[in-house]
């Protein structure tokens, strides 16, 4: 069974770049009989907003985008990511690293690593270190079912970092980890996060985990050419507006909906959604701008 998931950050409101990204999970999983999870990836506390799980969660339900199942929280599953840490030190796939980014910078002249801590004996006990995963591969290579065949090469993948200095875990580790628990194999999210995904590829063939079908969405800026973001001020959703979100949204993703349903409600306006869904019709970028 085909089974999605939509995981935001509770680092603000949802704003219309998430909707895209929320809707066309959502209506992709439930054109093809699947499931559609949700997961809150709190896992960085120190940019969480107070109340943002809560206003993404009401977010959602005011759009008509009901999740199946319970609700995940990352922050609840740290468990889970210090045993995978632990399996991957057994195997010699990961190693401590002192390096900060101003050393690396001031090493390399860019932010890519260069496996500096690899070959150095580090006293993980003693000092406070971040953990590396050993990266041998050359290349990643997969087909993301909007952007095509990528081929990530491994200046650009490096050694990346699963655990932080500060003990705050990495995003690729868990997004691995619990995408593989939750059932998760296909993923619908933004470009912005295409390069991750090779990251995550690499995670997923070195726990011997199961393999996940990608579909990268354009990200949509605002009319200042800025990706719609949470740090770039993006505005909030207006939930009272939810069905003409939905109806724009579905403009934006190339669907083409029947003018006719443009005052329905929420409910049947997905309901067409659904039938009428092309994964193939999303454009490759957007020809249009929003505040």
């Amino acid at each position: 069974m085909y089974v999605g998931r939509f995981a935001p950050s509770p680092s603000g409101a949802l704003h219309f770049g998430s909707l895209l990204a929320a809707l066309a999970s959502y209506v992709d999983a439930k054109h093809n009989a699947g499931l559609w999870r949700l997961r809150i990836d709190d896992i960085d506390p120190p940019r969480e907003v107070a109340g943002a799980s809560q206003g993404i969660i009401e977010t959602l339900k005011a759009h008509g985008l009901h999740w199946d199942g319970e609700i995940i929280y990352q922050s609840q599953r740290y468990q889970m990511y210090q045993d995978t840490l632990a399996a991957l030190k057994e195997v010699d796939l990961v190693y401590p690293c002192l390096c900060s980014r101003k050393d690396i910078t001031k090493r390399c002249a860019s932010t890519l690593y260069d496996g500096h801590c690899r070959a150095r004996l580090i006293d993980s006990a003693a000092m406070q270190c971040a953990w590396r995963f050993k990266n041998s591969r050359t290349s990643v290579k997969w087909m993301d079912v909007v952007c095509g065949l990528q081929i990530y090469k491994r200046s650009k993948t490096t050694d990346f970092i699963l655990q932080r200095k500060d003990q705050i875990w990495a995003y690729q580790l868990a997004v691995a980890v619990d995408d593989a628990q939750m059932g998760i194999n296909n993923i619908v999210r933004g470009s912005d996060l295409l390069s991750e995904s090779a990251k995550q590829i690499l995670l997923i063939e070195a726990l011997n985990l199961n393999s996940i079908v990608f579909a990268h969405i354009p990200v949509i800026n605002n009319r200042a050419g800025q990706k719609l973001s949470k740090q770039n001020l993006a505005r909030a959703l207006n939930c009272e507006t939810a069905n003409e979100n939905i109806y724009r949204a579905l403009q934006v993703l190339g669907q083409k909906p029947d003018p006719r349903l443009k005052k329905a409600k929420v409910e049947d306006i997905l309901h067409q959604a659904i039938i009428d869904w092309r994964l193939q019709n999303i454009p490759l970028s957007y020809a249009t701008t929003i505040d």
